[in-house]
């Protein structure tokens, strides 16, 4: 949204919140984590209002960023939108690796080069909205990156706690933007303890995961964009990178509004959860016919984006997966590098490893027939390659002596 549109209040069709467990209501406009009964909350609308004000043709009319979707979004007042430049993600098929039946939507062309801007977009500018000063919370790089620009834009401070071997790139620019971060000797769920028991001391909201309603609202706009790309028809199957879950299950809401509204064309995606087997609880769960996925131990994965060895909402991704008809899937370390190596030499796309994850898990699911050739799929490439550790380049040239062209071929 143009700074120029920033001073006029947005038509607004939240009417409550719902703990996602019970269903208990609470009320809109007010500052939430968990529900009363330690549940992610959803943010709900009059999708009946929705469609009786806003059109296709209207929508096509907007700047290309996620602020088109604004009726589905919960923010009231324009003036409170803290943006970086949030546009719309492009499809790009992998034509040389895997077929022009197989797209990739390139999240890492958003601000602070990766999908946490989407969550943290919505949610800060939410914070801003309910007045909040001071934010926390705990990341495994780029959510706490994205965190701390758009806190810091806002005027508000950021607190951000990583496990110690989160990629350097990513502690440095969330140091650069402005956040306060600490490394911390443990996993993500370490860092969320120690912001959820700073919470009465240090004042901060947390801003943890699905432990406040907003960055669902965020990240369900990667599922608005997609059924706007497709021609409001949705894509056969779609694998998602998959660790705390606030994309799939956020996707999985914007789908159920669309056809709510009555602008979805045919079947439903079967959603594909995709995880690391060094940190896998989520397919364990749903493998063993589980809704919840007890604390994996020992989580360890070069794709660290997805090491998220317990999620709060485990039971909102399972019920996605299962009510698309969809499954969930890991692979191993090993096939994540082989395959962001093999798409970038390929196809000239540089996958972050969790990106590459899914292009592996299609790979596995095809040849288990799980999905069929002829099947429009789409994967989520959820950050830029170039925030990860790439192999060195050693091949050099004498300054004054003749190169030898033959070996170059």
């Amino acid at each position: 949204m143009t700074q120029d549109n920033r001073t006029a209040e947005i038509a607004n069709f939240v009417t409550h919140l719902e703990c996602s467990k019970t269903g208990d209501i609470l009320p809109a406009g007010t500052v939430q984590n968990l529900s009363p009964t330690g549940a992610p909350i959803l943010v709900r609308y009059d999708l009946a209002a929705v469609a009786e004000t806003l059109t296709k043709e209207k929508l096509a009319a907007r700047p290309t960023d996620l602020w088109r979707y604004r009726e589905l979004l919960p923010v009231v007042s324009a003036a409170n939108i803290v943006s970086l430049g949030e546009d719309m993600t492009p499809l790009i098929t992998l034509d040389n690796s895997l077929g022009s039946n197989v797209i990739v939507k390139d999240e890492g062309r958003l601000p602070t080069g990766s999908f946490k801007a989407r969550g943290l977009v919505m949610a800060v500018s939410m914070a801003k909205e309910l007045g909040l000063k001071r934010l926390a919370m705990p990341t495994n790089g780029n959510a706490g990156a994205a965190m701390a620009a758009y806190a810091r834009r806002a005027g508000m401070e950021a607190f951000v706690f990583c496990p110690d071997d989160t990629p350097e790139v990513n502690v440095r620019e969330i140091a650069l933007q402005g956040g306060k971060i600490w490394r911390v000797n443990g996993l993500i769920n370490d860092c969320g303890k120690i912001v959820a028991d700073g919470e009465a001391e240090m004042g901060w909201f947390n801003l943890s995961t699905l432990k406040e309603p907003y960055r669902i609202e965020g990240k369900k706009t990667m599922g608005l964009e997609l059924a706007e790309q497709f021609g409001w028809s949705l894509p056969d199957v779609i694998f998602y990178p998959t660790g705390g879950g606030t994309g799939l299950i956020g996707m999985w809401k914007a789908f159920a509004e669309l056809k709510a509204i009555g602008w979805l064309q045919g079947p439903m995606p079967r959603m594909v959860a995709v995880q690391a087997e060094g940190c896998a609880p989520i397919v364990k769960a749903w493998e063993a016919g589980e809704e919840h996925a007890p604390l994996w131990p020992d989580a360890h994965t070069v794709a660290a984006g997805i090491r998220v060895p317990v999620a709060v909402g485990d039971f909102l991704i399972i019920r996605a997966v299962r009510e698309s008809g969809g499954f969930c899937m890991a692979v191993d370390d090993d096939a994540i590098i082989a395959t962001r190596d093999a798409v970038a030499r390929e196809d000239g796309l540089l996958l972050c490893p969790e990106g590459a994850a899914t292009v592996e898990a299609y790979r596995r699911a095809l040849a288990q027939g799980l999905v069929g050739a002829e099947e429009k799929v789409v994967l989520f490439n959820c950050a830029t390659g170039l925030k990860y550790p790439m192999a060195p380049v050693t091949r050099t040239i004498a300054r004054g002596q003749a190169p030898d062209y033959a070996a170059m071929t």
